[in-house]
């Protein structure tokens, strides 16, 4: 097991939005999704796989299966 402490899938776009500065509002117009969507990413809610896609390439983050 890492010693590093997992971050939930929420948390990781989160703190990738935040480093870029933008708000839900920015970081869902860049990737063609409403802030509400943002929100229930960020809250760890269910969402569709294209949404993830859509939302990790607006903000220049890979996805990776394991």
């Amino acid at each position: 097991m890492s010693d590093e402490v997992q971050q939930s899938f929420g948390d990781v776009i989160r703190d990738a939005r935040k480093k870029q500065g933008w708000s839900q509002v920015e970081l869902g117009e860049r990737a063609g999704v409403s802030r509400p969507t943002i929100a229930r990413v960020e809250g760890n809610n269910d969402v569709t796989t294209a949404t993830i896609a859509k939302i990790a390439q607006a903000l220049g983050l890979k996805l990776e299966l394991k």
